[in-house]
């Protein structure tokens, strides 16, 4: 179906953007089912007497597997393909959201928010993305990342407001149900529209290049990406990479994601109107991400970071004392969203630009980790201080500080050609 397709559009459609629409609906969806847990932790307090440290444990596990399945995720679509890699991920998610609905203990969520749909969630992260940037296109490489990164904020956007308007009116289970669902109709519409490569339906790279079997690689996908880190250690622009994104994960999903509608809830908002600030974030931010993309084709990414980062941190400062009216909060949710995740495109450049595209998607898999990592601290660190000081104030202070040292790290960076990495035999 895909050859007959690209064959009709041929001329006036390159079927890479078919490609890149998928892939963008496809993450897309797992962005909101990732955020799901967070309209959810309230009613489960509720519902089961949880304490709020003991919910977001098992948001905190599903993040840390989340990061560490990206360079394992990205060596698996280089060895058994991109299609197989994504049907088994949207199965696994279908299945850890289906089985949610029937936990009755913390050790339940764990292994259903945390184990399940954290490895699930990590095989599509952003390392999908790189994949089929680097496997389609030669041109706009970093608009359509920006692209396709928005996708996770479009995802809050969709999503987040129906799931808590649904929490309000329905059980909470009726929430997984709907996220199940999604997966698996998107397991369809991979098998149906999803090419492996470019050269399967006669094509090359939009932009001009045939090269579309560079990356593919034989050998154990684990020790690939084993390999991958072994090498990409050894320099210090990684580790810069590795720990500038940990800060980032820390000060996005990992607290904004997690904890701002409960925080929220805190100061006497309600569920559905604190959703509806992280949907706002979520148009914002796809204004800043896709914009993001545009500028990281055009200038220094190391400066980028530096604006990005600080801009993050002023605000994250600023919220605690916003007193959450509705002009001070409206002001963060706008300054915010504009930053969201606006870094990861120059992160990715800059990877690209160090390690070489056939050996980015692995490396930056290793780059996302720290990322997720971040993010899990977070998430888990922000509940025990809400747990022990009965406020969110010192996660947000905290989060803002580490996101100005981040800015300083990010321009310490250092640019340069592609190291000679060794790849698996082919």
């Amino acid at each position: 179906m895909q050859f007959m397709l690209a064959k009709r559009l041929r001329g006036r459609v390159h079927y890479a953007w078919i490609v890149a629409a998928l892939t963008f609906v496809t993450l897309l969806v797992v962005a909101g089912i990732r955020a799901t847990p967070s309209v959810l932790i309230v009613p489960l307090e509720r519902n089961f007497g949880w304490g709020r440290d003991s919910i977001t444990l098992a948001v905190s596990i599903g993040l840390v597997l989340f990061g560490l399945m990206g360079p394992f995720a990205a060596a698996a679509m280089q060895r058994f393909g991109i299609r197989r890699t994504m049907v088994a991920a949207l199965a696994l998610l279908a299945a850890a959201m289906g089985g949610s609905a029937f936990v009755t203990t913390p050790l339940g969520l764990i292994l259903t928010w945390g184990v399940l749909a954290g490895i699930g969630t990590g095989t599509m992260a952003m390392v999908l993305g790189v994949t089929i940037v680097n496997r389609w296109f030669d041109a706009n490489r970093g608009s359509v990342l920006g692209l396709l990164t928005a996708s996770t904020a479009t995802g809050q956007l969709l999503f987040l407001p129906i799931l808590a308007w649904v929490v309000a009116h329905y059980d909470w289970r009726v929430v997984v149900w709907i996220v199940a669902v999604a997966a698996v109709v998107l397991i369809a519409l991979v098998l149906l529209l999803m090419p492996e490569r470019p050269a399967d339906i006669g094509l090359g790279r939009f932009g001009g290049s045939d090269d579309a079997g560079a990356d593919a690689a034989t050998g154990n996908p684990v020790a690939n990406a084993f390999r991958a880190l072994g090498n990409a250690s050894r320099s210090g622009t990684f580790w810069l990479l590795f720990g500038t994104f940990f800060i980032c994960g820390l000060s996005t999903n990992g607290l904004i994601g997690t904890h701002l509608i409960a925080y929220c809830i805190d100061n006497g908002i309600p569920e559905v109107r604190a959703a509806g600030l992280l949907a706002m974030m979520g148009v914002c931010d796809i204004i800043g991400t896709t914009l993001s993309g545009w500028l990281s084709d055009r200038y220094d990414n190391r400066v980028l970071l530096c604006a990005y980062y600080g801009l993050r941190g002023l605000s994250l400062l600023y919220l605690p004392y916003s007193d959450f009216t509705f002009y001070g909060l409206g002001i963060f949710t706008v300054f915010y969203g504009l930053d969201w995740i606006a870094t990861v495109p120059p992160t990715v450049r800059l990877t690209t630009e160090r390690f070489g595209a056939a050996q980015a998607p692995l490396v930056y898999g290793w780059i996302g980790a720290g990322h997720q990592l971040g993010a899990a601290t977070a998430a888990f660190g922000a509940g025990v201080l809400r747990v022990q000081t009965n406020r969110y104030v010192e996660a947000f202070l905290i989060a803002g500080i580490t996101c100005l040292v981040a800015a300083t790290l990010s321009l310490m960076i250092r640019r340069s050609a592609p190291a000679p990495l060794q790849t698996a035999p082919v």
